[in-house]
């Protein structure tokens, strides 16, 4: 076996075994609790303001099933609406509790008439998910002359919360503190949320303001796949950590905290919250601040805690504090989310899970961004996208190409070679060796292309996968959501038959492909043909058979991804038969096509 063909074999193999492994880890995806005043807090004892505790605020410890519909849910408490062009929901007077959300932009399915995507749900429903405030009280403070989880607010002002129309809610602790909340929300998915307190009472008072995002079990649409991260994702100074939802019940016990934590002091800027794979909620103290950040699992009543506790603030006889703090509770949307990020919440953009490639996944998903604001149209962006990065790699796949004609060219040499070295394996070694230097030909070069595709290809797939402007994203035709798997299937004859095909994640699936994963393995095929098949049986083999192979693996990936793979095989075919045209050699593709069939005619008869 010559050099060429090792390589050739080499790289091959190469690109087999990766996309099997990432095949074998990343398959495709297939009682209510009432709630607890907040426990005193503790003074640090120094000169600088204490940061309080806030110990498993969001519930008690009396347990309650979980059933009650989301309508009976709704009404156990008074409810002021809100409603904007891309949210709608309301806000609860029992804590004055955000726990009902639903974004008017995003549908469950693409289903005609399917549910629009419910995102908080109040106490008492299933995957109860909500954000509350409060103040824990200081020392020597009674816990219950601050407002907590169970307080019943009163509506001072505003009858809907709208863009343009906060809401006000007070509450009087009846011993000389008023306590005022203002929420106000934008046209996209940030809550403003201002708490003041005003003391006409005789004496000081000090007590700290804290939000709190709580998550009853885990979400039951907990996607558990490698390749995204989902559960708390937070930002302290500058540092991102990500913690996946199994890895919160290994927190340390905190005895201050009541529960399982980790707890990290934020200098002046950050934020926490939870991540799914298309929404999130993020607690937002204003930018500057010191904050304690809090990630928490209460154990006993499987309760995930997302919390900021900001420092103690005294209030002293006559006056008032005013504290203002931040929500995000939507889709991760990365144009929005990064315009909050220039507004002034730091790093916010890395909320969005870009991965390993973060290199490589940010400019590939801007660059795709804007081509589909500029073309319109995903599936015609990828294609696009294809181009530039082919149009990139085109100095390297040039001189690849031309190292790959010019090895054609010395074939009749390299058969004089073995010849005349017959089974001296050294001998012939290094005559190659020789014969490559004085030639100037790099038999490596081949391979870089294909190396250089891997972690775009796998920065691509995960673009594909995570980012929500690739959900439902039509192409045409039957293709309406790239983020999943090509709906059609050989069964129906791509769909022109009355009936579906299998569902995309089963086994049926993987053996009745579709229409794109058929041109993939047709495209594989077709670039092979532009050299003659090797005369080795085991080469002839690896390279029959690889197409096909390939056509089956990938025929689950998402849609979007069998798109760019086809774009980059048809210009891979397109450069290469023109390099190899102006060194030369001219690739008789149409002859190779029908040598291969005469062989396999061949072989079939001598059986």
């Amino acid at each position: 076996m010559d050099d060429q063909n090792k390589n050739l074999i080499l790289a091959t193999a190469l690109s087999f075994l990766v996309i099997l492994v990432w095949f074998i880890l990343f398959p495709p995806p297939e009682p209510d609790i009432p709630l607890e005043s907040v426990p005193a807090a503790e003074s640090t004892g120094s000169d600088s303001p204490a940061i309080a505790t806030v110990p498993s605020s969001t519930a008690d410890t009396q347990a309650a099933p979980e059933t009650e519909t989301r309508e009976d849910a709704l009404a156990d408490a008074p409810r002021i609406p809100v409603l904007t062009d891309r949210v709608s929901g309301s806000v609860s007077l029992l804590g004055g509790r955000i726990d009902d959300l639903s974004l008017n932009d995003y549908r469950v399915t693409q289903e005609e008439g399917a549910e629009i995507v419910k995102m908080l749900s109040p106490v008492g429903t299933v995957d109860a998910y909500y954000a509350l405030y409060g103040w824990a009280p200081g020392a020597g403070m009674d816990p219950s002359s601050v407002p907590g989880p169970n307080t019943l607010w009163t509506l001072a002002s505003g009858e809907t919360l709208t863009v343009d129309n906060p809401i006000t809610l007070t509450w009087d602790n009846g011993a000389g503190q008023l306590f005022t909340r203002t929420i106000a929300i934008d046209a996209d998915y940030l809550f403003t949320v201002t708490q003041s307190v005003a003391n006409t009472g005789a004496g000081p008072v000090s007590m700290a303001p804290y939000g709190v995002l709580a998550r009853h079990g885990e979400p039951s649409d907990l996607k558990n796949f490698f390749i995204l991260h989902e559960g708390v994702v937070a930002m302290a100074d500058g540092e991102l950590t990500e913690t996946d939802w199994s890895d919160m019940p290994d927190f340390e016990f905190a005895p201050r905290e009541g529960a399982r934590a980790e707890i990290t002091q934020v200098a002046q800027n950050g934020w926490i919250g939870f991540t799914d794979h298309f929404w999130m909620s993020t607690l937002i103290p204003a930018p500057g601040s010191a904050f304690k950040s809090v990630a928490k699992y209460d154990e006993r009543r499987d309760i995930y805690q997302a919390e900021t506790v900001q420092p103690t603030q005294t209030v002293a006889p006559g006056t008032s504090v005013t504290v203002t703090s931040q929500l995000f509770a939507g889709a991760k949307e990365w144009e929005t989310i990064r315009n909050y990020q220039t507004a002034g919440v730091e790093g916010f953009i890395d909320s969005i899970d870009w991965g390993w490639f973060f290199f490589l996944t940010k400019p590939i998903f801007w660059l795709l961004h804007e081509l589909n604001k500029l073309i319109g149209n995903m599936g015609w962006a990828i294609i696009g996208l294809t181009l530039i990065i082919k149009a990139i790699l085109f100095p390297l796949a040039y001189k690849s190409y031309v190292s790959m004609a010019k090895m054609k060219e010395l074939q009749p040499q390299v058969e004089k070679l073995k010849e005349e070295a017959g089974d001296d394996r050294q001998k012939m070694q290094q005559g190659m060796m020789e014969l490559y230097k004085r030639e100037k030909v790099n038999p490596a070069a081949g391979c870089l292309p294909i190396l250089l595709q891997i972690p775009i290809f796998f920065s691509l797939y995960k673009v594909i996968f995570v980012t929500i402007e690739l959900r439902h994203a039509p192409f045409f035709g039957p293709f309406q959501d790239l983020s999943a798997p090509d709906p059609t299937s050989i069964m129906n004859l791509f769909g022109l038959l009355p009936f579906a095909g299998p569902e995309p994640t089963s086994i049926m699936a993987l053996i009745f492909i579709g229409i794109l994963p058929l041109l993939l393995g047709i495209s594989m095929w077709l670039q092979q043909k532009l050299n003659p098949a090797p005369t080795d049986p085991t080469q002839q083999m690896i390279f029959a058979w690889m197409p096909w192979v390939f056509m089956f693996m990938l025929g689950s990936f998402a849609s979007g991804l069998v798109v760019y793979w086809i774009a980059n095989n048809t210009i891979t075919f397109t450069q290469q038969y023109l390099i190899m045209r102006s060194q030369g050699y001219s690739p008789d593709v149409f002859g190779n096509i029908k040598s291969s069939f005469k062989r396999k005619a061949a072989e079939d008869a001598d059986k």
